[in-house]
């Protein structure tokens, strides 16, 4: 018998968009957090997001969108923010039923990624002044 892939267990990419857009719901109701979102494309969001998520599991998919420092660079995300965030995570991939180990395997593909969702532009200034 062959062993399962995340990406197969979280129901390929149908399962990951649905939990995407419930995550996005999640996001966009919290009044924290959807400022963030004033004027995005919401939809090529949700869709990079799934990108992201079905490369990260394993898919056949593949990110194709800008690097994620550099999409994030005039975001001003707070640590809060992204803990935040991850707490909606969890409670959309809690809500589609996805197993614990497999949730978090998907929270760590993201946290993964938080000094990038952090950055700042002034970051960038000093990467590139060799500080």
């Amino acid at each position: 018998m062959t062993e399962t892939t995340l990406y197969e267990r979280l129901g390929e990419r149908d399962g990951i968009r649905a939990v995407v857009d419930d995550f996005y719901d999640r996001l966009l109701a919290d009044d924290d957090i959807a400022p963030y979102f004033d004027g995005a494309d919401a939809g090529m969001l949700r869709r990079t997001q799934t990108d992201f998520l079905c490369e990260a599991a394993g898919g056949p998919e593949s990110y194709d969108a800008a690097p994620v420092r550099e999409a994030h660079l005039s975001v001003p995300f707070t640590p809060q923010d992204i803990q935040r965030a991850v707490g909606h995570l969890s409670e959309s991939l809690d809500a589609a039923g996805i197993p614990e180990e497999d949730a978090d395997a998907v929270i760590q593909a993201i946290v993964a990624y938080e000094d990038d969702l952090l950055a700042t532009p002034d970051d960038e200034h000093d990467v590139a002044r060799g500080e």
